[in-house]
């Protein structure tokens, strides 16, 4: 069906079209997909997030996921997307799916598909899921499998503690659930490591209190305050389906998603070695760090499956992207928002706080800012954008000469000066991204106007 397809991130839309039918039709996609892989009447796990439909459209799928004989497995409440990942691996399932919109207003659902391997799945998964959309087959009664019930969040737990191995004894932290399915989770697991832990926003609130749970700075200004108000070490956020964090330090406040992932770099590589791997749109700050610890970096197009791909090829420590998710070699390689808590929290506990961590790597790396911001395009438009782009890309942009284009994912466009400038259509909204990359505020903003001139025309 036209009005069914699988972006960035799984199939999200609004919900006068993400209908109980056309779910079914994705439930049976994502059946007989598993039944020509070789997994027919196998056990597969089915989530949801804590949006008002999400728990009665995974009841739809566990129906007929049922129907065509597969045991299926249901968390006990609404459950952070990351567990299901988890309990994937660590149960030997042949896969999830999960009804979630992850950050997405509360007029939106989504729903997703996770192979065995508990990474994302790529593109020739979700392309033959598409190609079987279809009406629910219903096996005879007596073959129908079984719908149970599990605890997915206690083994999680306890893979995370032995994970990390941190005390947290002494560290003061506010996490803020953004009314999502982080609530009664990743604040268990910092109390479980020994933090005392204030919880903001942690009732379930289908809604997610009139802010969509996007942990950005815009939506965070709470978080900031508590931490002020509460003296604490750290602020953790997760988003509505808790794969993706974002923190907030005493004094700096925000942390945009690069700067936590230096962060998380350089705490790992304490202890540890190995390459990173990052999106397009992701810092050069982590290229800096791997330089002076002798270690790669692997770049990849915008898309958490694109950097679990490229963590399973190179044994990477770390993966993750600039819009704030990330996993580590010793976990299912999905972005973990609960389990980076935990490492945030982890990292403050060290080398005198947060604050001081992000001075050393200020002194050591140098400082790097980097914005993006949105023009709105039409799907149909995306594809004609950016091949006329492509015939009219620049030879200097804002007065730096270009040294090179990066076509992996939309035009990196890679100036003299070590600034960047990316153009890229998002794959899961009607915009083209525009991001930029500099040694100043003042030049970023240069850039992203010189970006939206690029684009604006073609639109």
């Amino acid at each position: 069906m036209d009005e069914i397809a699988f972006g960035t991130d799984g199939w999200r839309d609004t919900l006068d079209v993400f209908t109980d039918d056309r779910v079914r039709m994705v439930a049976q996609g994502v059946a007989t997909h598993l039944d020509e892989a070789g997994r027919g009447g196998e056990t597969v796990a089915v989530g949801y997030d804590a949006r008002e439909t999400s728990e009665g459209f995974a009841d739809e799928v566990a129906r007929v996921l049922a129907s065509n004989g597969f045991d299926v497995l249901l968390p006990e409440r609404d459950c952070p997307t990351p567990l299901v990942a988890h309990a994937i691996v660590e149960r030997d399932l042949a896969g999830a799916v999960v009804i979630t919109a992850s950050h997405n207003p509360p007029e939106y659902n989504g729903v997703k598909f996770i192979p065995a391997d508990g990474a994302p799945a790529l593109p020739e998964v979700t392309e033959s899921i598409e190609s079987h959309l279809d009406e629910p087959t219903v096996k005879a009664e007596a073959d129908w499998g079984e719908v149970e019930e599990v605890d997915f969040v206690s083994p999680h737990r306890e893979h995370a503690l032995d994970l990390v191995d941190a005390d947290l004894s002494g560290l003061t932290v506010v996490y803020d659930a953004m009314h999502g399915s982080g609530r009664g989770v990743t604040d268990e697991l910092l109390r479980a490591a020994g933090a005392e832990v204030i919880s903001l926003r942690d009732d379930r609130d289908p809604d997610f209190g009139g802010t969509p749970p996007e942990p950005d700075y815009a939506n965070l200004e709470g978080l900031e305050i508590a931490v002020d108000e509460y003296d604490a070490d750290l602020g953790v956020a997760n988003d509505g389906d808790a794969d993706r964090v974002a923190a907030v330090a005493p004094d700096r406040g925000y942390l945009d998603g690069n700067q936590f992932f230096a962060l998380l770099y350089d705490y790992l590589l304490e202890a540890q070695s190995g390459p990173a791997v990052r999106t397009v749109s992701t810092t050069f700050l982590v290229d800096r760090i791997a330089e002076a610890h002798g270690e790669e970096v692997v770049e990849t197009p915008v898309g958490f499956k694109w950097v679990a791909e490229a963590m399973g090829e190179h044994d990477a420590l770390v993966g993750g992207e600039e819009s704030g998710g990330y996993s580590v070699r010793g976990h299912v390689r999905e972005k973990d928002g609960v389990l980076m808590a935990l490492y945030a929290a982890a990292a403050a506990a060290t080398e005198g706080g947060i604050e001081a961590r992000l001075d050393r790597i200020s002194e050591e790396y140098g400082d790097i800012h980097q914005e993006k911001t949105s023009v709105d395009c039409l799907e149909e438009r995306k594809e004609p954008v950016l091949r006329e782009l492509a015939d009219r890309l620049p030879e200097t942009v804002a007065g730096e000469r270009v040294e090179r284009v990066n076509d992996a994912d939309g035009f990196k466009i890679l100036l003299a000066d070590g600034s960047w400038l990316l153009v890229r259509p998002s794959g899961t909204e009607p915009k083209m991204r525009v991001y930029a990359e500099a040694g100043s505020e003042r030049r970023v903003s240069e850039l992203l106007d010189a970006g939206r001139d690029l684009v604006e025309p073609l639109i």
